[in-house]
């Protein structure tokens, strides 16, 4: 028997926590870079990071359970649609489950017996998966994705607050965006060699948008920081 493992059924908690990871490090290192570049002292330059790093955890917390709590209640809507029909036309709904398999190649005779075990086993559970498309693997775990990006974000916006904690104080904005960035490319590898995709390409694009937000923050900090 074939012995591989497919990545589908983590793909929610996975997208969750690689975007809150993401995000933390991008956001803190971000804030704090330009928060630097006005040449503001320690103090007010980790308030900004402590402030950000809660701030932006709850944040993501927040937008993500509303976000995912919205798909999940849509996917029980349409269970209740799909349900209601069971009830009061069963043989239209083997019918249309028929169909469906016909459309994907199955000889007529042949989709109508597996329609009908199918219906026999489980007509509520063929239809989420075959005419609706929801599955256990895909459906919508709202406080799952929730813990995965709240915390995923504090994990990485650490990044640049234990950096900017460490480096010298002359060189602190420097050393936050070089850790940032390899930390930014090695969440970008792991994602994409998590999704099975080309790890030098997940890393690249998420190095690129990283640089180019940091430049950004750094230039408004240093504007700021002259007008001021």
């Amino acid at each position: 028997m074939p012995n591989h493992t497919h990545r589908t059924h983590a793909s929610g908690s996975t997208r969750a926590g690689v975007l809150g990871a993401n995000d933390g490090i991008l956001s803190i290192a971000g804030l704090m870079i330009g928060v630097a570049a006005t040449h503001a002292d320690a103090g007010a330059l980790f308030t900004a990071g402590i402030a950000g790093l809660v701030a932006g955890a709850l944040s993501m917390g927040a937008g993500e359970f509303v976000s995912v709590s919205s798909q999940a209640d849509i996917e029980r809507a349409d269970l209740e649609i799909e349900r209601q029909a069971l009830e009061a036309d069963y043989a239209g709904e083997r019918a249309e489950l028929c169909d469906i398999y016909i459309r994907r190649g199955l000889e007529p005779e042949l989709a109508d017996q597996v329609a009908r075990q199918l219906m026999q086993h489980d007509a509520l559970g063929a239809h989420a998966r075959d005419d609706i498309g929801i599955t256990d693997a895909l459906s919508a775990r709202p406080l799952q994705a929730t813990l995965a990006s709240m915390v995923s974000f504090a994990i990485g916006g650490m990044v640049p607050i234990l950096t900017a904690w460490l480096a010298p104080p002359a060189h602190v904005a420097m050393a936050m965006a070089a850790v940032s960035l390899l930390a930014l490319a090695a969440l970008g590898a792991i994602a994409a060699h998590a999704g099975g995709a080309s790890i030098g390409r997940g890393a690249l694009r998420v190095v690129l948008w990283g640089a180019a937000t940091m430049l950004v923050t750094g230039a408004i900090g240093r504007a700021i920081g002259v007008a001021g």
